[in-house]
């Protein structure tokens, strides 16, 4: 399984769709909201949520689905990464709700080569996130910096922290 990617294996235009897809309960919901202490009742309060808004039912917090599409984006995107270097713009364009599945697919949109080291170059890309019935919900560009494959080489290759299996003694 491919983990990220070099410089050289990003290509403008290039669309990654990311598998699989995650549907959002409402536990994923409130762990969010509790471990970042968004107490909103928007997200929190079925009560209020059916009583006061126009949905009727509580919204996932909108910054949940964002870091589902940019966790679920590291395989193809940032999983070599050295670093996220910028979020340029996120949107919500539309509600997530408690049972709605969402999926991921990110378009290279421009790359160049680091100007103050060689041995890495920034990535530019948009990353969209709809749920099962193709409705987009959520969209952001961003650039991350990325290893070339010189630096990868001469860091020990693909895994250089990963530990050989010892010998067994019989």
């Amino acid at each position: 399984m491919q983990f990220g990617r070099t410089y050289e294996e990003f290509e403008v235009g290039a669309t990654y769709k990311h598998w699989p897809g995650k549907t959002v309960t409402e536990y994923d919901d409130h762990l969010f909201c509790l471990l970042t202490m968004n107490h909103h009742p928007l997200h929190m309060d079925t009560n209020y949520a059916e009583k006061t808004t126009d949905f009727g039912k509580n919204v996932v917090v909108g910054n949940y689905i964002y870091s589902l599409l940019l966790g679920m984006s590291v395989p193809d995107i940032s999983g070599k990464a050295i670093a996220n270097l910028e979020i340029e713009s996120l949107k919500h364009v539309a509600p997530t709700f408690h049972g709605d599945t969402i999926y991921g697919q990110t378009t290279v949109l421009d790359k160049w080569p680091s100007k103050s080291k060689n041995d890495r170059g920034i990535v530019y890309v948009e990353t969209k996130g709809y749920k099962q019935d193709g409705t987009l919900v959520c969209v952001f560009r961003r650039k991350v910096m990325v290893p070339t494959e010189t630096y990868i080489k001469e860091r020990g290759g693909e895994q250089p922290g990963r530990p050989e299996p010892k010998q067994q003694e019989k």
